[in-house]
């Protein structure tokens, strides 16, 4: 069985919380609480034959007080950075942390997230805004669950030899 760390980045509010309460609990909260430090979930997944343990590292959103910590990138094997599709600024702070995180750790496999598919039409991140970056994105819905195993499943497939 392989073990390996991922990482939660991105902004604060985006859902990472819930996009993992999603995929290892399958539960979704309403309420908003903060992520303080660091939060480690785990749940087995099967890649092709492969059971692959994930380490789900729920960092802590990035704001203009605290920025994320490169610390706890240490020893990824890759991370998953999250927008939320409502709120523009989100997609400009995942552009910072994708570089820094490059900048300091290395090309890490990732994969991009766009959470809150189920507000789509309040949506301010434009596609087209999205593809001169050339991510692999997903569109989630922490809430109604969609989209969150396959990417999660998607990421776990880039960590394979």
């Amino acid at each position: 069985m392989l073990k390996k760390k991922i990482c939660m980045v991105g902004h604060f509010g985006v859902g990472k919380t819930s996009l993992v309460r999603r995929f290892v609990d399958s539960m979704f909260d309403e309420r908003y609480l903060t992520t303080v430090g660091v939060k480690i979930d785990r749940k087995d997944v099967m890649v092709g034959s492969e059971t692959v343990t994930l380490m789900l590292w729920d960092l802590a959103g990035e704001d203009d007080l605290e920025q994320l910590k490169i610390s706890h990138l240490r020893g990824a094997s890759g991370y998953i950075l999250v927008m939320d599709g409502c709120r523009a600024i989100t997609l400009a702070k995942a552009v910072e942390l994708q570089e820094r995180i490059t900048a300091q750790l290395g090309p890490l496999p990732f994969v991009a997230v766009l959470n809150k598919a189920d507000l789509r039409d309040q949506w301010e991140v434009q596609e087209s805004a999205l593809a001169e970056h050339r991510w692999a994105t997903f569109e989630t819905s922490a809430k109604a669950g969609r989209g969150v195993e396959e990417m999660f499943l998607a990421l776990a497939a880039k960590l394979l030899p």
